[in-house]
């Protein structure tokens, strides 16, 4: 389904973009890039992403503000990003937090790459959270430099990394799963909205809704896919024997309580 179909209630279980379908909207510049908005108009909760691509020998800055946060998903292609850090290069699957408007930074491509950039307002909440604890941004970090985590709802062989942890920034945590013939089968989380980025090779099913009135819905995912599960349903990303399932998941808390007394 394409994402003029979709609607700003949450009428369905899922929403889901392809990524034939966000290449095909991508208008490039004169400097080899290109920002398309994902799934617009669906969720109204203060998160907008943008799926980015930049051409190889390209180079970037991003917009920078003062008082929304900013998540990078760096998910195809090798590059640098340079900051006040010094930098730092991009040979995997990776991710970024700069640090507000405080430090700018640039990303350089040395092969055609695609990012999500993902805007994040912030409430009264998430700037008092923030003011009180969040971690030192900017933040950088490849994928095999995050965490591995154990989690009941996740195959024996299925491999998870946690990017973001509880607190750290705001009502967001971030992490990562990837298998092959396995996945996750987890039971809806009524407060936490979450995002799916699909990455490496993955040709997975995604099947979403409310397992006790056997409604659930399934659709086929691939490298470059991208999709939203509103609060509350069931929710399984599993692929066949041979097929590999791997993704970015990325989630925000709706209430502020909840994450509060986590």
């Amino acid at each position: 389904e394409g994402y003029s179909e979709m609607k700003t209630e949450y009428e369905k279980n899922f929403y889901v973009e392809k990524a034939e379908e966000i290449a095909a909207r991508a208008q490039f510049d004169d400097n080899g890039f290109a920002k398309v908005e994902l799934l617009p108009g669906v969720y109204d909760g203060g998160i907008t992403s943008y799926k980015c691509f930049l051409k190889a020998g390209s180079t970037v800055s991003m917009e920078m503000y003062a008082d929304k946060g900013v998540v990078i998903f760096f998910g195809k292609g090798a590059g640098e990003l340079t900051d006040c850090d010094g930098v730092h290069k991009i040979t995997e699957v990776a991710f970024y937090v700069p640090y507000m408007d405080k430090e700018p930074y640039e990303i350089h491509a040395a092969e055609d790459m695609e990012f999500v950039f993902n805007v994040v307002e912030m409430n009264q909440w998430d700037k008092a959270a923030f003011d009180r604890w969040h971690i030192r941004l900017p933040y950088f970090r490849l994928h095999s430099e995050c965490v591995q985590y154990i989690q009941d709802c996740k195959g024996p062989n299925t491999e998870a990394r946690m990017v973001l942890c509880p607190k750290w920034f705001g009502r967001l945590i971030l992490g990562t799963t990837r298998a092959v013939g396995e996945g996750t089968v987890e039971a809806g989380h009524p407060k936490v909205h979450q995002w799916n980025y699909c990455l490496g090779e993955s040709d997975f099913h995604m099947s979403v809704g409310y397992k006790k009135d056997n409604n659930m819905e399934t659709v086929q995912h691939h490298a470059g896919d991208w999709s939203f599960i509103p609060a509350g349903a069931d929710h399984d990303l599993v692929s066949d024997p041979g097929k590999e399932v791997y993704y970015i998941w990325f989630e925000h808390y709706t209430d502020e309580q909840a994450m509060e007394k986590m």
